[in-house]
């Protein structure tokens, strides 16, 4: 999907997802999804998808009917949790029945979806993504950003969610600079602050020194000039030592900074493969221990 830039800067998050199964790692994630729509304006869609009869039989051959009326009535129950929480903004609650890849696929084509937000189950949650299963299926097909509140982070569902601090990581490739925009705008909204950050493996010799001012001059090229931005990133590059990855290089600057907003962009793949082929090992690594939200864009 075509990203666009209201005024030159602003990003148009118009239609947000929020797919849901109510449990209280989505509970986490409804926090996130709910205040971004406030904060942009944006329709917020909120999806859980229901399994048909058929699916019910083949994992539970027990159940019947009794159990099937049982479960709407939780359903509803939810529905009306949710929509209390969200007279003030514009909203769809949908409930439709089939496979869940197959349905939230077809809501983010169907109302245009800029922005999928999704929560994972505790510690089997993204960890289980990478060995295949409905949520890596959902993540690979998404055609748009998706925000991954992990197992590892904490908000309280009934309070708005803020972002103070946010990083950006970057390869310098094309796939990854994609995310940028949306880091900017969302430091711009939030009025955070925005660290852009290099992770190279230790230079040998001298040209340590060398090297980070060149890398640091190529972040700084990065940043649009703008007379009016009201958030002024930094600019950091680290090197690992021994047996430091890129990926606890990033979270370990991520700690350090109190970040609470990774953003990464990624390549996209087509095909019916694991995540860990869908996503670099750095970035597969950052989305299963991050203590904060983080932010993927396809490239």
């Amino acid at each position: 999907m075509t990203i666009t830039l209201e005024a030159g800067r602003r990003l148009a998050l118009k239609n947000i997802l929020f797919g849901t199964d109510f449990s209280s790692c989505s509970d986490a994630a409804f926090s996130y999804a709910r205040s971004i729509a406030r904060r942009y304006g944006a329709t917020l869609n909120v999806a859980h998808v229901l399994p048909t009869m058929a699916t019910m039989l083949v994992l539970s051959p027990d159940f019947g009917m009794d159990a099937a009326v049982h479960e709407d009535i939780r359903v509803q129950a939810y529905v009306q949790q949710l929509e209390s929480q969200l007279e003030t903004i514009p909203h769809h609650v949908l409930t439709p029945k089939g496979n869940v890849a197959d349905e939230l696929a077809r809501i983010i084509e169907d109302h245009k979806i800029d922005l999928l937000v999704l929560g994972t189950h505790g510690r089997t949650g993204i960890r289980k993504l990478i060995m295949g299963s409905i949520a890596e299926e959902t993540f690979r097909r998404a055609g748009c950003p998706v925000l991954s509140v992990g197992p590892n982070v904490s908000c309280e569902p009934d309070l708005e969610a803020k972002f103070h601090h946010i990083l950006f990581a970057t390869n310098f490739s094309r796939e990854s600079l994609a995310a940028l925009p949306y880091a900017i705008s969302f430091a711009e909204e939030n009025q955070a602050g925005l660290t852009l950050l290099h992770f190279v493996e230790q230079p040998a010799g001298g040209a340590h020194a060398m090297t980070k001012k060149s890398l640091l001059g190529r972040l700084e090229e990065l940043i649009p000039a703008d007379p009016d931005r009201r958030c002024h990133p930094e600019c950091r590059v680290e090197f690992g030592e021994l047996f430091i990855s890129p990926a606890q290089g990033i979270l370990d600057v991520a700690e350090r900074r109190e970040a609470d907003l990774i953003v990464l962009g990624v390549r996209a793949v087509r095909g019916s493969l694991g995540l860990s082929t869908h996503l670099s090992t750095t970035t597969a690594q950052v989305l299963t221990q991050a203590r904060c939200p983080v932010l993927t864009v396809r490239g």
